[in-house]
């Protein structure tokens, strides 16, 4: 594949992903941890979602630390149902300034428009009428929907609520899983944290928390599962947001809980909570890196500790 036009211009990636040296770099952001396991590269052209700016009639992704849009209409990261959508999306009559999350579901694509401005206008009602996406929606009022968007976890369907996180391709949603269940074998009762949507609860067979999603509401934040609760389970999982799981950790290192399987997607905070569970009496099992956003300066980890 040759460059993609866009880069340097476009701030959607930081490394040039064409490039030979492309594992080597994304890797070195990675040199002060124990890696036990091959990266897992995403391919391109993968990316099931995309988050797009719109302001002054213009639409695409922003620039490098700037608010200038670069127009971007066709981008080699993204499935080919969102590049074969985008010129018609960019065309609407954007009145506004806000954002565009066009997510390919398992039956059409979702469109998820957020703005300060409340109501769309006739005119963009019109014109979002006539594209091939099954749910547009402008802060969280309907403007176009046939269907109820559905996401598919190796064979669980599950309803796509508005705006929700998915995992970027499901590509690295299924590595994550497979390797989740496979480090999960034996284990008798598993709590699935941070759950969402599912990608590893219904696989598990396991009981899930979070504040959205399928499993039981909960804000682990807040009110992560105690000392008392954790009683019950043998394996824990925990996929949190990129703040991380401090509280969590430090209901856990007070806990029996044997083994506890962390995905992360922010490098810094699992650093942090790993060092609370190493002092807390877990070991490092296993460390293996997704590069699922590819290009970008962010990475995906997958861990186990063992008490």
């Amino acid at each position: 594949m040759k460059q993609c036009p866009f880069f340097g211009i476009c701030g959607g990636c930081k490394y040039d992903f064409t490039a030979p040296d492309y594992h080597d770099k994304k890797m070195s952001l990675l040199k002060d941890f124990a890696i036990t396991k091959d990266a897992f590269w995403t391919a391109t052209n993968t990316r099931r979602r995309a988050d797009f700016a719109f302001a002054d009639g213009k639409f695409g992704f922003y620039q490098f630390r700037s608010k200038t849009i670069v127009p971007v209409r066709d981008c080699p990261l993204l499935l080919p149902a969102i590049n074969n959508i985008l010129p018609k999306v960019a065309a609407l009559p954007w009145g506004s300034t806000g954002s565009c999350l066009i997510t390919v579901c398992e039956n059409g694509i979702d469109i998820t428009i957020t703005s300060p401005t409340p109501y769309f206008s006739t005119e963009f009602k019109k014109a979002a009428d006539l594209l091939d996406a099954i749910r547009i929606t402008w802060n969280g009022k309907t403007v176009k929907q046939t269907a109820i968007p559905i996401i598919d976890f190796a064979g669980t369907k599950v309803e796509y609520p508005i705006g929700a996180f998915l995992q970027p391709t499901a590509e690295s949603e299924s590595f994550l899983r497979n390797m989740v269940v496979e480090a999960a074998k034996g284990a008798k009762k598993v709590a699935d944290l941070f759950c969402g949507l599912g990608n590893f609860t219904f696989a598990l067979n396991a009981d899930g928390f979070d504040i959205v999603g399928t499993g039981i509401k909960r804000d682990l934040f807040k009110n992560p599962l105690t000392v008392g609760m954790l009683k019950q389970y043998d394996c824990v999982v925990m996929d949190p947001p990129r703040a991380g799981a401090l509280a969590q950790c430090k209901e856990l290192v007070k806990s029996a809980v044997p083994r506890v399987i962390y995905v992360s997607c922010n490098p810094e905070t699992f650093k942090r909570d790993s060092d609370i569970l190493i002092k807390g009496g877990y070991k490092l099992k296993e460390l293996c890196p997704v590069d699922q956003f590819v290009g970008s300066i962010h990475w995906e980890l997958f861990a186990v500790f063992q008490k």
